[in-house]
Order: C-alpha cells, then sequence, then structure tokens
C-alpha cells in the first residue's frame, strides 16, 4: 500500500536520512537538491559529533537528545566516526563558576562525565594551555561530515530512493490549499520540470523559509551564519571545549591532519553562506590559541561559513543560546495547507532523529502502519552512492 504513496523530500542535507527512513518504511522517495549533494550547511560543519555536553549549561533536552543519538551512530555507521572523546577546559574563575552547573546538566542528560586533574588533562593532550584549570572528560568524537551524510544518501538509493542533484525548486504545485509537487529547475538539462507528489517535505535548511515562501507561508525560522577555520596540523587527539556557556573560539576539533577552530555566530535574513569575513577568521584563532597555544604559529589551511537554520522563538537574539532544537511542522495543522510538512532546526548529530520523527508524522498523515527501522539498520559505505 505505502509503495502507491510518494514523497518528495526538498533539500539534499538531513533530507536523505528522511529518505533512507521513508525508503525503510516502504515508500517510494523522490529527494531533489539544487546542487549536489550536501552543498549546503550539513556539508559544511566542523565534524563534532556530540555527546550534548557542550550544550548542558543552556539547552538540557537538546543535550540528551544528542547522547542518544551519539550512541546510535557510532553503532550504524562506524566508519565515519573517530570515536576520540572530547575534553571541556576551565582556563579561569569565570570557567570555574560554571563547574557545578555542567557537572549537573551532564548527570540530567545521561552524559558520562569524568573529572580530570589539570596535570592528568595535559598528559593526554599536551598542547592544552598551561593555564588550565579543571578538565573534564566526555564522549564526543569526530566525524567526516560528508561520509556520515553520504552513508544515508547511499542506503536509501540502495533502497529505491530516486536522488536528484541539481534539481532547483522553482516554485510548489497547488491544487486549492494542497501541494501536490513542485516547479523545478534541472541545471543539467535547462529545462523546466515538474514532478507530482502524494506530499512534499520542505528539508532545505536555512532555505526552507524559501519554500514555503511560494505559497505566502512564513516559517520561525532564523538563518545563523557562522565562520570556521582549520589550521594545517592535527595539535589534539581529543575534541576540546571551554567549558563556558557556548560561544565564539571555544572549541577545537581534530580531523585528519587538520585542526578546526569554531565557530562564529550572527544573524541574518539571508541563508546564502558569505565569505568569511577576514576580521572573524582572526579573531577564531585568536580565541582558539587560548586553548591550545600553539595554533596561533600554524598556517591557515581554509576558512569557511555555513549557515544553521535555527528555530525563532522570538525572544533569544544571541544566536549562541538559540536551541538547536528541531520541529517538524505539518501546514495543513498550522496553516490550512494540505501536502506540506516542513522540517526545520536540528543539526548534524540529531540528523537521523528528525527523520525518524518527520517520518512519523507522514504514517500518522498518510495512515500506514510502519515502524521507524532506523536505530538497528547499518548504513552502507558512503561510497556505495557513488556505484
Amino acid at each position: 500500500m505505502s509503495e502507491r504513496i510518494h514523497i518528495l523530500v526538498i533539500g539534499g542535507g538531513c533530507g536523505g536520512a528522511l529518505a533512507h527512513d521513508l525508503s525503510l518504511r516502504g515508500f517510494r522517495v523522490t529527494l531533489v537538491e539544487r546542487g549536489t549533494i550536501l552543498s549546503g550547511t550539513t556539508g559544511r560543519h566542523h565534524g563534532l559529533l556530540h555527546s550534548g555536553a557542550r550544550y548542558v549549561l543552556h539547552d538540557v533536552p537538546t543535550a540528551r537528545e544528542c547522547w542518544t543519538e551519539n550512541r546510535i551512530l557510532r553503532r550504524l555507521v562506524p566508519a565515519a566516526i573517530e570515536p576520540n572523546g572530547g575534553l571541556f577546559a576551565a582556563l579561569d574563575e569565570d570557567d570555574l563558576q560554571h563547574v557545578e552547573a555542567f557537572a549537573a546538566g551532564c548527570e540530567a542528560a545521561g552524559i558520562p562525565l569524568r573529572r580530570l586533574e589539570p596535570q592528568a588533562a595535559r598528559r593526554l593532550e599536551p598542547t592544552l594551555t598551561p593555564r588550565l584549570r579543571a578538565a573534564f572528560q566526555v564522549p564526543d568524537a569526530s566525524m567526516d561530515a560528508w561520509r556520515m551524510a553520504l552513508s544515508f544518501f547511499a542506503t536509501a538509493k540502495a533502497n529505491g530512493a530516486s536522488i536528484r542533484p541539481f534539481t532547483e525548486v522553482t516554485g510548489l504545485r497547488t491544487a486549492g490549499r494542497t501541494v501536490t509537487g513542485i516547479v523545478a529547475l534541472d541545471h543539467r538539462s535547462g529545462r523546466q520540470i515538474e514532478i507530482g507528489a502524494d506530499l512534499v517535505v520542505n528539508a532545505a535548511g536555512p532555505w526552507a523559509g524559501h519554500i514555503t515562501a511560494m505559497i505566502g507561508l512564513q516559517l520561525p525560522l532564523r538563518p545563523g551564519p557562522g565562520v570556521m577555520v582549520a589550521v594545517a596540523g592535527r595539535l589534539v587527539n581529543m575534541v576540546i571545549n571551554r567549558l563556558q556557556p557556548a560561544g565564539e573560539g571555544d572549541i577545537v576539533v581534530p580531523q585528519r591532519r587538520l585542526s578546526i577552530v569554531g565557530t562564529t555566530a550572527w544573524l541574518a535574513d539571508d541563508p546564502a553562506p558569505p565569505a568569511p569575513p577576514a576580521d572573524q577568521v582572526d579573531r577564531l584563532i585568536t580565541l582558539g590559541a587560548r586553548l591550545i597555544p600553539a595554533l596561533a604559529a600554524l598556517p591557515v589551511h581554509s576558512a569557511w561559513c555555513a549557515t544553521r537554520p535555527l528555530l525563532d522563538n522570538g525572544t533569544d537574539k544571541n544566536p549562541m543560546r538559540i536551541s538547536r532544537a528541531f520541529d517538524c511542522l505539518d501546514h495543513q495543522v498550522r496553516d490550512g495547507w494540505e501536502g506540506l510538512v516542513t522540517l526545520v532546526g536540528g543539526k548534524a548529530t540529531t540528523m537521523r532523529a528528525m527523520a525518524e520523527e518527520t517520518a512519523d508524522r507522514i504514517c500518522r498523515k498518510t495512515g500506514i502502519v510502519a515502524p521507524c527501522q532506523t536505530r538497528d539498520t547499518p548504513l552502507l559505505s558512503y561510497r556505495c552512492y557513488y556505484a
């Protein structure tokens, strides 16, 4: 029965996880992306597989969700993950003021936590600053942003999903107040095409508001660009965080022979990532060197910008404090438009959970009884996407 139901997913980032989930439930799935797969936000993050500890001081529910997904992804796609662990480092009295709340937040989220004396932490990571006052070990990890996400695409494709890159949505096809598909530009052929569907899922990340605006709907979404910098040299083996509320230049993620320093953040109206401002690149190096002094002596390998799809609660204007939670919006319930569901917010660590909740919603809407299988189904190698 579900094979007759066609779900069209807009967005080649976390939409891959949704295509994977829906394919396992037996739906017919088409996914479109205006550029190459992972050319947007999902392919541009710094590669931290969150334990959730980064959020315990201001967003315990998201922290708990990250820790759950961290353990699931380690089982499903180990080839894309370096299980190297993480350290939270307190450098001064201001940092030490957060120790009690940090420990309590980790306990509330169920995140394993081990306190280390400064000397023990520096034996593990000799490049840490001598100013270290306290350190906590958590189960963070590094992940390959592309290999992780491509594993979802590869498995979805193997299960029958049609993946169509270079297909830019230019309009939504409608009948009355029902979305019946999309109008798109096929950049490979230069032709305008139409694709019909029983249900359209808007998973376009920070561009999701552009999709709903095609039928006059606004989203509680705020693009949040940020800069990351990679320096040439692997200075640490663990992910190093500053023990303070999440801020700029307070994390160093090892990736192969590079060290990635992140991130800056601001709020914008345009979701397109701008060129990294030079002053922000310099600031990241300066701030990161407070954790790892040797960063300041290494050449910049690359710098780039990514735009977060932040859920706008209307009150918090600090992009570092806005929750990284996600939501699945049924526009029939919210706006009286049938045939359209939007997935907003979230982060790479929680992409599988985002897909599960959205697919559950789709099953309820379509009357299909098909439980989620993605918690226990191993993903194919990212290489299979190109097979």
